[in-house]
């Protein structure tokens, strides 16, 4: 089936088709009104690409490299939890997808798989671990440094939740997490396995960490400590301040703050604030090549993506998500030369114009 698909909107529609109305509307779902979840799209189409012609870009290649290690794009797959209720291959088919396409896979606190489950089954790959800190700290340590002596190679620090946001999809289908899925960090917070919802996962983690928190962290962790949920340029300075070895500019794929802006309206603002300092990644709304390469061109590092990969799974299981991640490192290698760029690191905010504004007389 994935052989047909010649985007990711068609991988989308495939895995609607297949999942039911609960997980479907979990993972395509945002907060309140869905505002910021559509304006995470548009705002990468509110910009226009400036190529430029006659370079030669005969060998052009999407290859970047990230803490120092090599990856064979700039498109990381991003955390989502539960993935066994979109593919019974879960994390492992995600994980494995992501080491063939020679990047980076992020696991979810709340992943159906162990971190250890994960390196086994991918040996080849690179791992970061999402984490959400859990009031029981016990649990936060143990998951912790599970991932670690997996050969994680990074701790990504989730601080835009909790609390959960008001996510009316999953009240509407009383959706709730099945106990035979099997999440092993709510199972040890709970010390018992059953089904729960998500309000009730959302409660177990602390909503006490504050930023002296993140800077123990930083400086405990033998890892790089990056954080996930920047929007704005006081936090981004406050970040690089505490010790934060990487932002990841987020709104939670529009799943937490509704009305909050979209990643890619505040991207060059934290970029400047940084001013180099540490690496600045970016997710949300990314659905093509183009996206990354306006995202790049903004001043990111590198992009995340998130529901594309879960729908490559959700359709296909790990050759899904192998495929979409070919997909978009395709249409980024296009663009990157018909940009008249031969790699990532030549993309420049000269390379982008805003939008014409639209008018009553446009096209609607």
């Amino acid at each position: 089936m994935s052989e047909g698909w010649i985007n990711v909107g068609d991988a989308e529609r495939a895995a609607a088709e297949r999942l039911e109305p609960g997980p479907l509307g979990y993972f395509a779902g945002g907060a309140g009104e869905e505002l910021t979840l559509r304006e995470n799209l548009e705002a990468w189409r509110r910009w226009r690409l400036r190529p430029r012609v006659l370079v030669d870009t005969s060998e052009t290649t999407t290859a970047t490299e990230l803490f120092g290690e090599p990856l064979s794009m700039p498109l990381l797959v991003a955390p989502v939890a539960y993935q066994r209720l979109a593919h019974p291959e879960g994390e492992i088919g995600m994980a494995r997808a992501a080491a063939a396409a020679g990047t980076v896979f992020c696991l979810s606190t709340l992943a159906t798989t162990l971190p250890a489950e994960v390196a086994e089954a991918a040996p080849g790959g690179r791992h970061w671990f999402q984490l959400y800190r859990f009031r029981d700290e016990g649990v936060t340590r143990a998951l912790t440094e599970e991932a670690v002596a997996a050969g994680f190679e990074a701790i990504v620090v989730t601080v835009d939740a909790p609390p959960g946001g008001n996510r009316e999809r999953d009240l509407r289908t009383s959706f709730e997490i099945p106990a035979d899925v099997g999440v092993p960090s709510v199972a040890a917070a709970l010390g018992v396995r059953r089904a729960v919802t998500l309000a009730e996962t959302f409660e177990l983690m602390t909503r006490a960490m504050g930023w002296p928190d993140l800077a123990d962290l930083a400086a405990e962790a033998s890892v790089p400590v990056l954080v996930k949920g920047i929007l704005t340029a006081e936090d981004a300075i406050l970040a690089v301040e505490y010790g934060a070895a990487a932002i990841v500019v987020s709104n939670h794929g529009g799943r937490q703050l509704d009305r909050s802006p979209a990643s890619g309206d505040v991207l060059a603002e934290i970029v400047d604030a940084v001013d180099g300092r540490i690496p600045v990644l970016v997710d949300g709304g990314i659905r093509r090549g183009v996206d990354a390469v306006v995202a790049l061109a903004l001043g990111a590092d590198a992009v995340l993506v998130g529901r594309p990969a879960l729908w490559g799974l959700a359709a296909g299981g790990e050759a899904g998500a192998s495929r979409v991640l070919e997909l978009l490192r395709a249409e980024l290698e296009l663009a990157l030369a018909l940009c008249g760029c031969t790699s990532p690191g030549d993309l420049s905010r000269a390379h982008l114009q805003r939008a014409p504004a639209t008018s009553v007389y446009s096209r609607q």
